[in-house]
């Protein structure tokens, strides 16, 4: 695993008042493979929370995704929901909760929201 991966895992509490306002009320494991070795991470998600572990258990759906893909995913260069549709990785589960979760992940290198672009066209502020 890289560190970019644990650095990622780490922000997610952090991150979550801003990110997770709707439904996501459940247990995700993210399973990472690299060759033969796959690591789990556990994320228990309700609204304005998450909290991380590296255990085993209980879940309301299972990830699985390459440990590559992961990290293209985390830099914004792939997304997860064409991953998920190009059989890249693979979701069973309740599907709200991979929805939620795929929001933590950036938007692609050079992405601009076409809200603030068309404030900028009309020469009102962003």
């Amino acid at each position: 695993m890289t560190e970019a991966t644990e650095r990622f895992f780490e922000s997610l509490p952090a991150r979550a008042p801003a990110i997770l306002c709707g439904l996501a009320d459940g247990a995700l494991q993210i399973d990472l493979s690299t060759g033969q070795q796959t690591e789990q991470w556990m994320v228990r998600m309700q609204p304005g929370t998450v909290r991380i572990s590296r255990e085993r258990g209980p879940a309301d759906a299972i990830w699985s995704c390459d440990a590559a893909l992961f990290d293209r995913l985390i830099t914004g260069e792939a997304q997860g929901i064409a991953a998920v549709l190009r059989n890249e990785s693979t979701f069973s589960g309740n599907v709200v909760l991979f929805l939620a979760f795929r929001r933590f992940f950036p938007n692609p290198p050079g992405t601009r929201d076409p809200r603030e672009v068309a404030r900028k066209a009309a020469g009102r502020p962003a």
